[in-house]
């Protein structure tokens, strides 16, 4: 994820390179980076699953291909062919779909220098579908995010996707966040959120995981609410009608947020907080 200083982060480069190794991606979104930070860390991931603790590739993996399974399903099930990803730094989810969706409209959405560097890799990978396209967005401006959408057809719904952003966050911050996307979506005949989200927990193996991650990324990795239930709740309160927290397979550390819109239409979310 780019964060606001403009800098990319070792997770984008990390991720991006993960993404690569399981086939997740083009090998022109593999950097020089991302492939060292993998070397280095190996040693401690193979020590970590060889006693059954977490793995930093496992939990990337298990968020996205939830992540991916809920999007394909927005798709080819409830017949919505609009996305705007935002921060999706060094991932390639939107040249998949749309190679995959040539009807899909994939607006990847993130700060200009990471917007520039997704820009270059593109020209080097194999095409993506003809729908793809790479805008930049601030997701803290006020008014970002109107832009970004006020182009695209409200009758053809809209996925908003974000992965690896939230927790990077304080909880008033993510609150108002999740209000700006609910009233975006609620023009939108059809309106879908999808995000990972670490939760509150007092799990010592969850807690370690999340500061050594907080350490890796050289930020704060903030856990939020103290519990699915608090987290749907904050879903509804910014505006969401309906709000699901879906576990991965075999992954404790993350849920998968699935939000949706009724019918074009948002709850009334009240001030932000």
């Amino acid at each position: 994820m780019a964060r606001r200083s403009e800098t990319i982060s070792p997770t984008a480069h990390y991720t991006g390179y993960v993404w690569v190794r399981s086939g997740l991606s083009d090998p022109a979104f593999a950097t020089g980076e991302g492939r060292l930070l993998h070397r280095l860390l190996a040693p401690a991931m193979a020590v970590s699953g060889a006693v059954g603790g977490p793995t930093l590739e496992g939990f990337l993996l298990a968020r996205h291909r939830l992540i991916d399974e809920l999007l394909t399903e927005a798709i080819e099930r409830h017949g919505i062919t609009q996305v705007v990803e935002i921060a999706a730094g060094l991932a390639a989810r939107g040249w998949r779909f749309t190679r995959r969706h040539p009807d899909l409209t994939y607006l990847e959405a993130d700060l200009p220098g990471m917007a520039g560097r997704k820009r270059r890799i593109l020209r080097r990978a194999s095409p993506a579908g003809p729908g793809h396209r790479v805008v930049e967005l601030d997701v803290l401006e006020d008014g970002g995010l109107d832009r970004v959408v006020a182009g695209l057809d409200p009758a053809r719904g809209l996925v908003i996707v974000t992965e690896g952003l939230v927790n990077y966050f304080d909880e008033r911050t993510v609150r108002a966040m999740w209000s700006r996307f609910a009233r975006a979506l609620g023009r939108f005949e059809r309106g879908r959120y999808l995000s990972d989200l670490h939760l509150a927990t007092s799990d010592f193996a969850v807690r370690a995981f999340t500061r050594a991650l907080s350490v890796f990324v050289r930020g704060k990795v903030h856990l939020h609410f103290d519990g699915e239930a608090a987290a749907e709740r904050a879903l509804k309160t910014a505006g969401f009608a309906r709000a699901v927290l879906h576990v991965p397979p075999d992954n404790r550390l993350v849920r998968v947020i699935e939000a949706d819109t009724v019918d074009g239409r948002v709850q009334d979310a009240g001030p932000e907080r």
